[in-house]
């Protein structure tokens, strides 16, 4: 890496100028994983938790959370998301959740990926604990990017 972009030259935060940059099309897709007892997966798949819908609140959460990066992380750009996904795959010991989004413009968009990511499963996390506070959330990662100068790219396996 030659330099930080977020250090100015005497190494000071600040905010990547992207104005002059080519706006392409960009989409991240990042993945995590809640890790939870068999009764707490029971109760999600068969919509038996009592504050109601977990699935579909933490896909709320996770398109919210996109939406809001630049107000949780600093020196994030604030976009104009043209869309935000989260999907859900109940696994053997937890819920996987993949999260993808994407923009027309000038700088990529991993952080709403892995942010819409990370808010689903802390919604799940919410919503499910009184089922199982022993829940473990883990394995959030940025799986694939494209769009930008710096081209495509693909998490190894």
């Amino acid at each position: 890496m030659n330099q930080l972009t977020h250090l100015d030259e005497s190494g000071k935060a600040r905010m990547v100028d992207i104005g002059g940059k080519a706006e392409t099309r960009r989409v991240a897709v990042a993945s995590g994983f809640i890790a939870m007892s068999a009764p707490a997966l029971a109760a999600i798949r068969d919509g038996d938790v009592p504050k109601g819908d977990v699935l579909a609140t933490a896909r709320i959460a996770g398109i919210m959370a996109a939406k809001k990066c630049a107000e949780l992380i600093p020196l994030c750009h604030p976009l104009a998301l043209d869309s935000v996904t989260v999907d859900f795959a109940l696994e053997d010991g937890g819920v996987r959740v993949t999260a993808s989004a994407s923009l027309s413009g000038r700088t990529g968009v991993e952080m709403e990926a892995m942010t819409a990511c990370s808010i689903a499963l802390l919604t799940i996390y919410d919503m499910a604990k009184a089922i199982d506070k022993a829940m473990v959330i883990g394995e959030v990662r940025l799986l694939s990017k494209s769009g930008g100068k710096s081209g495509d790219w693909t998490a190894p396996e």
